[in-house]
């Protein structure tokens, strides 16, 4: 990312990023597929960051090189898809003789907000995953993704009616839909990497609760715990959904909870000098937790043991 310029560029349509990229006119003005061998990024745009105020779904693919997506370069010789939302930063990297294949989708939240999608994108989290978590598909993920592609693409190409929205809409559901299940596949297919990862969890929060001076600074967060094992917070919540059943903050939870049981069976502290021993500000906040885990007050735990 050496280089790069300062000031990311805003880039408020899909109309306007064509227009940057030297594409044809879009067929539609808030949604567009675009072939990526016609993506040539030129001199005065290497190293360039842009800010999209839409979302983009890309399989891409590269003969040799690399490019740069999200806050990384990813490379793209096996092919990989990969998921921005809005606001979130892009930048290009032109890498001489390289030659991209693929497909890019864009769409504008304006083009599904009056649809269920509208407020259900949020639920897949994949549009916050970081450039090395993008999503390898098989054969025939591939042939199912690219079918899907080729759908909307046929729709762009047929007359707009009062039906068109609807159409390209329900396939971009059904895209998202699919992909979900893919990386839930992969979480699956890569348990090696995952079980790596999930070592890697239980190392970091044992390390965090068995130091005093990390407890001083307050409970573990999940952008903490993320950072330590370098995956953004998003994958690793989904991650640790899919192989053990809890979220990246459930995880904390069981291990804040797992301690504060050493605490109250091996110590004559205090309940509340054992909230603050773990970090946190406010003794009820602490018990409140305690008893929606374990259903016993930290009182009625101690008590259980003597």
């Amino acid at each position: 990312m050496e280089n790069k310029k300062n000031n990311p560029a805003k880039i408020s349509s899909i109309s306007q990023f064509h227009d940057l990229l030297r594409l044809p006119k879009p067929l539609h003005p808030m949604v567009s597929l675009v072939d990526n061998t016609q993506l040539v990024v030129n001199e005065d745009l290497a190293n360039y960051a842009f800010l999209l105020d839409f979302y983009k779904v890309s399989y891409k693919f590269s003969t040799n090189g690399k490019m740069g997506y999200g806050q990384g370069y990813y490379d793209f010789n096996e092919g990989g898809l990969m998921f921005s939302s809005p606001n979130q930063l892009i930048f290009t990297e032109n890498e001489e003789g390289a030659e991209y294949g693929g497909y890019t989708l864009l769409f504008h939240p304006d083009f599904i907000r009056n649809y269920p999608l509208g407020k259900n994108i949020k639920k897949y989290g994949f549009f916050s995953y970081d450039t090395n978590e993008a999503l390898h598909l098989s054969d025939s993920e591939k042939t199912t993704i690219l079918g899907l592609l080729n759908s909307i693409e046929n729709e762009l190409h047929t007359a707009i009616d009062e039906m068109s929205q609807d159409v390209i809409v329900s396939y971009i559901d059904v895209l998202l839909n699919y992909s979900n299940r893919f990386y839930k596949r992969q979480f699956i297919t890569r348990k090696t990497i995952s079980n790596d990862l999930l070592l890697k969890v239980e190392n970091t929060l044992n390390d965090y609760f068995n130091n005093a001076e990390t407890l001083k600074r307050g409970l573990p967060s999940v952008d903490f715990l993320a950072s330590q094992i370098n995956v953004s917070s998003h994958y690793l919540s989904d991650m640790l959904r899919n192989l053990t059943g809890q979220n990246a903050q459930q995880h904390i939870h069981s291990k804040l909870i797992e301690k504060s049981k050493d605490f109250l069976m091996t110590t004559n502290l205090s309940v509340a000098e054992i909230a603050y021993q773990l970090g946190f500000e406010y003794p009820q906040s602490f018990s409140k937790l305690f008893k929606k885990k374990t259903s016993l007050t930290p009182l009625e735990f101690k008590n259980s043991f003597n």
